[in-house]
Parts: C-alpha cells; sequence; structure tokens
C-alpha cells in the first residue's frame, strides 16, 4: 500500500493507532518505510492514553531511524483506541501534559514524569537524525490551543467548511503567538473526508462512514462546535450524542441516519472530478501546509475504494501538486 501511494503521487501515508480494530501502526510504518523512498511516514494518529509517553518517542523514533527521518507523530486526545477498552480521553491539560513529556523524549532531555521520576531516552539522546516533528490533531479551541503552543504543527478534524477551517487556523497562530512563539513556525493542516466519483449519489454514500468519524468529534463537547454553522452544530451534536463505537467509520450505523446529502456536502468533499477540484481550490485559498486526505468508509468494498483512489490520483492530487501542497 506504501509503495503504490508514493508512486501516485502522494507526499506521506497515515497509519492508524487503533490497537482492536487494526495492527500496530509502528510496526507498519518501518515496513513502509523500507518499501518506499520519499513517503513521509505518521501515525493517524495515536492517543496519549495507550502508551507511556516514553513508549511513544521510542516508537515513534524507530520509524524516523529506519526511514531515514520522514516520521511524524500524529497525536490527538483519543478516539476509538480508547473507547475500545473503556477509557476516556484526556482532559486538554493532561493532553499538554503528555506532549511535553513526549517531546522532551524527542529531543532527548531529562523528563520529569506525572510520579515524579526524572527519565531520558538515552537512545534517542544518542541519535544524529532530526527530532521528530510532532503533529497534534484537534477540533475545538483548548486543543488547538495546546498543538498550537507545544507541537511543532496542527492538524484541524473540522470538516471542509473553508469558513471553519480559516477560524481553527486564525485561531492556532493566535494562540501561538499569545504564548510568545512566531506564528510563522507553526505548520497547520486538515483532515479532509474526500471521495471522488463520478456519481454524486454513489460519492455521497461511501463518504458518509468516515464522515460521521470527523463529524463526531466535533459534537464530543459544546466547545468542539466551535466555528460551526448553526445547522451543522445541530447535526454534530445529534452525532456526539448517538455515536455507535460498535460501528465506527461505517455508513450503515445508526448514527448515521443523521448524516443527510446537504451536511456531507457542506463538511465533505464528495462528487465528481470537477466537483471535487472547485472545492479544493476553495481550500488552498487558505494556505496550509498539508491536507490528510480520509477517503470512504470503512463498510465500503475494497474495489470502489481503490477506484477512488484511482479518480483522486489522476485528476484531483496533480491540480494540488501545482499549488504546492503536501497531500
Amino acid at each position: 500500500m506504501a509503495r503504490m501511494v508514493e508512486e501516485s503521487g502522494f507526499d506521506g501515508i497515515g497509519i492508524v493507532d487503533t490497537q482492536n480494530l487494526a495492527a500496530d501502526p509502528y510496526s507498519e510504518l518501518c515496513l513502509a518505510a523500507h518499501a518506499t523512498k520519499h513517503l513521509k511516514l505518521r501515525t493517524a494518529v495515536t492517543n496519549p492514553v495507550t502508551r507511556h509517553p516514553a513508549v511513544t518517542a521510542s516508537a515513534i523514533a524507530t520509524v524516523q531511524a529506519e526511514s531515514g527521518g520522514r516520521a511524524v507523530l500524529g497525536i490527538g486526545r483519543g478516539d476509538s483506541a480508547v473507547a475500545k477498552i473503556g477509557e476516556r480521553a484526556p482532559s486538554s491539560k493532561d493532553f499538554a501534559r503528555y506532549i511535553s513529556q513526549v517531546q522532551g523524549f524527542l529531543r532527548g532531555e531529562e523528563v520529569t514524569l506525572n510520579n515524579g521520576y526524572r527519565s531520558r531516552n538515552e537512545w534517542i539522546a544518542r541519535g544524529t537524525l532530526p527530532k521528530v516533528p510532532v503533529d497534534v490533531a484537534a477540533t475545538g479551541p483548548r486543543v488547538i490551543e495546546v498543538g498550537a503552543t507545544l507541537a511543532e504543527s496542527v492538524t484541524f478534524a473540522v470538516g471542509a467548511d473553508p469558513q471553519r477551517l480559516a477560524w481553527a487556523a486564525d485561531h492556532a497562530r493566535q494562540a501561538r503567538k499569545q504564548a510568545g512563539l512566531d506564528p510563522s513556525t507553526l505548520k497547520l493542516g486538515a483532515f479532509l473526508n474526500v471521495v471522488v466519483d463520478p456519481d454524486f449519489a454513489r460519492a455521497r454514500a461511501m463518504a458518509r462512514g468516515t464522515v460521521g468519524t470527523i463529524a463526531h468529534f466535533s459534537g464530543m463537547s459544546r466547545g468542539s462546535t466551535a466555528g460551526m454553522r448553526p445547522d451543522d452544530r445541530a447535526v454534530a451534536q445529534k452525532i456526539g450524542e448517538k455515536y455507535d463505537m460498535s460501528r465506527h467509520a461505517r455508513g450503515d450505523a445508526g448514527h448515521a441516519q443523521f448524516i443527510d446529502d446537504a451536511f456531507v456536502d457542506r463538511f465533505a468533499i464528495a462528487g465528481p472530478p470537477a466537483h471535487c477540484v472547485k472545492r479544493f481550490e476553495e481550500l488552498l485559498k487558505l494556505s496550509l501546509d498539508h491536507l490528510i486526505i480520509v477517503g470512504p468508509g470503512a463498510d465500503v468494498a475494497p474495489a470502489d475504494q481503490m477506484q477512488h483512489l484511482g479518480f483522486f490520483a489522476r485528476e484531483v492530487l496533480p491540480v494540488l501538486k501545482s499549488a504546492r501542497q503536501s497531500v
């Protein structure tokens, strides 16, 4: 898969970290490292609950070593990986502490842990490769602020509405500035639900599962709907309240009943190539540094997923590459 993604023209690949639904991402990223030459390799995304910060740092630093410096640590507060073991995502304060500790380990510094113990990852400290950059996946204002002040980049999981993405980017830059840091040094990106298909109805149907996954982040708390249109806020709140984790990322889940075609059209990019290109052209005006493409839902047949990938790679990706957008 990694080799095909690189040959298709993508700049990177993201592997999920959700231990009850998929294999270990760090093992897979190391395999991908040896199968590719230039592809960026990221977790998309890990969390602060299922691994100690020293373990997370060591795992992604291993990918960095095996790939010759192509790793990115993508991390959020936690979703399916946390829910599937009966745990809860941490508060934004605890999340910030975890990010700070991981950053310290990745820089080879001595880190004071929650139990007061002072620890250093000695093999990372002896390394010669560049530090692994940390990218925070964020939806609500508080997590955006954590990423903007403690990480090298923030990737917004807020949908594909240009107005909401503009709000998120402005909030991140303001938070970094208020922390006394240079906003121009912060890289910004977006997770985008994208399905390219000549038939609008098929594209929307294939996108519905992953639209529900990204949209329910906005429904997890009152603050998470910040920057949303009022009509979309109501939908996101219903998805958040009724989200069926047993049918995670599937379009046939019960919470999908709240996702009508109009919501898909606003929250995602789904339809024929020309339509998708037009939507991307709107987003390119925001000057984001990278885009992470979230394709069809988990209930979509592999053949249909591959067809979407072909349409995207041939007819949409060249437009993004010509604009020097990292995808």
